[in-house]
C-alpha cells in the first residue's frame, strides 16, 4: 500500500483522469447487461445500481500505484492535469491487472456483494 502522502496524490490522479466516472460507467454497463440477460425487475436493478461505490474499488487503484515514489506520482499527476491526450490514453484503463480487478468488482456488484444489509 502506498504511503498516506502518496494516497493523496493518487486521489488527485483519479480525479484528474476522471477514473471514478470510468469505474461507475463500467459498472453500470455490466449491471445493464446482467439486468437484460437475467430479466431483472426495476427494483432489483435499482438496488444493485445503488450499491456502486468507488470507495470499494479504491484500494485496487492504490495498489496499482504502490511502487511509484512521490516524485513519479507528481509527474503523472502533472501530465493528467496538463495534457488532454494523456487523459485519453488513461494508464489506469490500459493496465491489465487493474482492468481484471475492475471486472471482478463489477461482477461482485451484479451478484449483490455490496448491497447494504
Amino acid at each position: 500500500m502506498p504511503s498516506q502522502q502518496n494516497k493523496i496524490i493518487i486521489d488527485k490522479i483519479i480525479e484528474a483522469a476522471n477514473y471514478k466516472n470510468y469505474v461507475v460507467d463500467f459498472c453500470l454497463t455490466t449491471i445493464n447487461e446482467a439486468s437484460q440477460k437475467e430479466k431483472w425487475n426495476e427494483q432489483k436493478a435499482l438496488k444493485i445500481t445503488e450499491s456502486i461505490n468507488f470507495k470499494n474499488f479504491r484500494d485496487a487503484v492504490y495498489n496499482m500505484f504502490a511502487y511509484y515514489n512521490e516524485l513519479e506520482l507528481e509527474a503523472i499527476l502533472k501530465n493528467y492535469e496538463q495534457d488532454k491526450a494523456y487523459q485519453i490514453a488513461n494508464v489506469m484503463v490500459v493496465n491489465d491487472a487493474l482492468g481484471y480487478n475492475l471486472e471482478i468488482f463489477a461482477n461482485d456488484i451484479v451478484r449483490g456483494k455490496y448491497i447494504a444489509k
